[in-house]
């Protein structure tokens, strides 16, 4: 069983940061792709980032590339998605989640939520413009 336990959001005025973190734990066996969604009222969940733990290679949608940054602390099986230069329509509930996929479906099935098994209790970001 796998466990992911996500915090650091908040409320944040437009072209401001913040660092959202999910700690893995339980059963889990490197590698696997851990990736970012969020979801807005009214919206389907969307895939925004992902990282493929084996080598450390990072995916990204359009919308959040050169703004959002995912890395990872593999002693501490801690995952980080930094934001930067938020803006309004980045307001979502944000969730991590993982799966085990190869790296290269990594990079394609990040962006669909029903591909990973494992998610996070998802921390809300809000920013105003």
């Amino acid at each position: 069983q796998v466990q992911l336990v996500e915090s650091g959001g908040g409320s944040v005025q437009a072209g401001g940061s913040l660092r959202l973190s999910c700690t893995a734990s339980g059963t889990i066996y490197s590698p696997y792709c851990m990736g970012w969604f969020r979801q807005a009222p009214g919206k389907e969940r969307e895939g925004v980032a992902a990282i493929f733990t084996g080598a450390g290679i990072t995916y990204y949608a359009d919308s959040v590339k050169g703004r959002f940054t995912a890395s990872q602390d593999s002693a501490k099986n801690t995952f980080y998605l930094q934001m930067s230069s938020l803006k309004p329509e980045d307001t979502a509930m944000y969730y991590c989640a993982a799966d085990y996929f190869t790296g290269t479906y990594c990079d394609v099935g990040f962006r669909v939520s029903r591909n990973f098994g494992y998610w996070g209790q998802g921390t809300q970001v809000t920013v105003s413009s």
